[in-house]
């Protein structure tokens, strides 16, 4: 019998045989077939379909993206949802270290948006990741991101960011996988981008307003989607390695994942590359995590499954307990099935080692700072209102909150004061992380998307080089985020 893994079990990412962000699970119990349709409109077993690809080519990739509400096929369905150039996701931008992208955003919405290309190491300022770029409904923006020549290969992914429409826009299928090359090439049969989300759809094949208690957990939806489908099929040989780029596309599920019957090799974690490659039994993924993942085909039928995992409760937080949050405990979720039949020997090279990650647990600190992420009532428990807060202090877009030395080194410790968990995003740098609940870790490990467990800290080191200029951080349960749980960070 599995064990359910709780928010103080969890294994920081890097143990032999399991590999797992210390982070957690699920407030809601999910229905895979609550809401659907008659089963021949969304039969699982269709093969899986791979979004659409736009490559750079001699150091450039152009793209126009258009973000709109329109009909879209999802889970087999024709629904009404929200798309970039009408497919859920949108389309995979494969570029390489030193690459320039250029983004022509079009916004088709009924309400501002804009453009995040969550991990990239790149500029804040100006037409690059900027998030305080507001694009009105019905204009258009022209983005420029220009990537060092020494940025990290890995998996990232775009969404919208704009404050206060971040969770309905992403949620509604606003989301796309971003592919930076690796320098040296990794061998493998065959590549699939695999971007994870989930959606709630009514009977009319519409997107239902979240409730209040939905945003105060953060939103779960009633089905799960792997590339906008319900439980695809893949196949493979035996022996043969496939390469799957994942991305945890959710507003705010978190993703146990687990493929038993093979053989599960992890490169890397968000923009973070072990020196070797890791065997894994199962990759536990906050929203906005991503896992570069290479899978060994051994024969037989196996389905990868997004298990339980417990990522604390709302109740608790309005002191007197008006309103509580159930932890989903039993749910299992078969998101796809991979089917592996005998096939003549496969010879491959044996994956390259990667260059030795940078270790700041030598490095000398410039600065210590904490972040106390709590949960409340605005306004008091009558007001009905959610407070999201960091130090106190809602999301005030004409504030600075942290201003930083240009190419220092700060310690940050992370505390959450709350019964749920909280994936902390910052953008443009990653973070290393040093210290779990008091527990030192033992490797160099390097993500975006660090998780606080509830009533617990963690703490990180970060190096503020490559780039001055406004940023944020934030959770990225995004009804968190929307709701004010962000700060502006200022790199002088």
């Amino acid at each position: 019998m599995m064990v359910d893994i709780s928010r103080r079990n969890a294994l920081i990412l890097g143990g032999v045989g399991v590999g797992g962000v210390a982070i957690g699970g699920t407030a809601f119990v999910v229905n895979q077939k609550k809401g659907r349709r008659a089963a021949s409109e969304d039969a699982p077993g269709v093969a899986l379909v791979q979004p659409d690809e736009l490559r750079s080519s001699g150091g450039v990739l152009t793209v126009s993206l258009e973000s709109s509400s329109q009909k879209v096929s999802i889970a087999g369905r024709d629904v009404r949802a929200l798309s970039y150039n009408s497919g859920v996701p949108g389309p995979t931008l494969r570029v390489r270290a030193g690459d320039t992208l250029n983004v022509s955003l079009r916004n088709g919405l009924a309400d501002p948006s804009n453009l995040h290309v969550h991990g990239l190491h790149v500029s804040p300022e100006n037409n690059g990741d900027n998030m305080f770029v507001m694009i009105e409904a019905g204009a258009s923006f022209d983005y420029q991101y220009k990537l060092p020549t020494n940025h990290p290969p890995g998996v990232y992914w775009y969404h919208p960011h704009h404050h206060g429409y971040v969770a309905d826009q992403v949620f509604g299928g606003l989301y796309g996988a971003i592919i930076v090359e690796d320098p040296e090439e990794i061998a493998a049969t065959r590549e699939r981008v695999l971007v994870i989300s989930d959606i709630t759809l009514d009977s009319t094949g519409t997107i239902p307003t979240a409730t209040a208690m939905q945003k105060m957990s953060g939103r779960e939806g009633e089905l799960v989607l792997v590339n906008g489908q319900l439980s695809p099929a893949l196949s493979a040989g035996a022996g043969e390695r496939e390469r799957w780029r994942l991305v945890n596309a959710c507003t705010s599920r978190y993703l146990r994942l687990r493929l038993d019957g093979q053989q599960l090799t992890l490169l890397g974690i968000d923009s973070g590359r072990f020196e070797s490659p890791r065997d894994v039994d199962e990759i536990v993924l906050a929203p906005g995590n991503r896992a570069d993942l290479l899978v060994t085909g051994r024969v037989g039928t196996s389905t990868l499954r997004a298990l339980p995992y417990d990522r604390g409760a709302s109740n608790g937080m309005m002191g007197g307990g008006m309103m509580s949050g159930s932890t989903a405990t039993s749910v299992d979720i078969a998101l796809a099935t991979f089917a592996v039949v005998a096939a003549r020997s496969v010879k491959l090279a044996a994956v390259p080692d990667q260059p030795a990650s940078n270790d700041l647990r030598s490095a000398t600190i410039t600065a210590r700072r904490e972040l106390v992420f709590a949960m409340g009532m605005g306004g008091g428990m009558s007001s009905g209102m959610m407070s999201a807060t960091i130090n106190d202090q809602a999301f005030d877009a004409t504030r600075i909150d942290t201003t930083v030395q240009f190419e220092s080194v700060e310690e940050w410790t992370l505390t959450n004061t709350s019964t749920l968990d909280h994936p902390l995003h910052l953008h443009v740098w990653p973070m290393q992380i040093i210290e779990q609940d008091g527990r030192p870790v033992e490797s160099a490990i390097w993500q975006d998307v660090v998780n606080i467990p509830s009533l617990s800290s963690v703490r990180v080191r970060i190096a503020f080089d490559g780039f001055r200029g406004r940023t944020v951080y934030h959770c990225h349960i995004l009804d968190h985020e929307d709701a004010g749980m962000m700060g502006i960070l200022q790199a002088l």
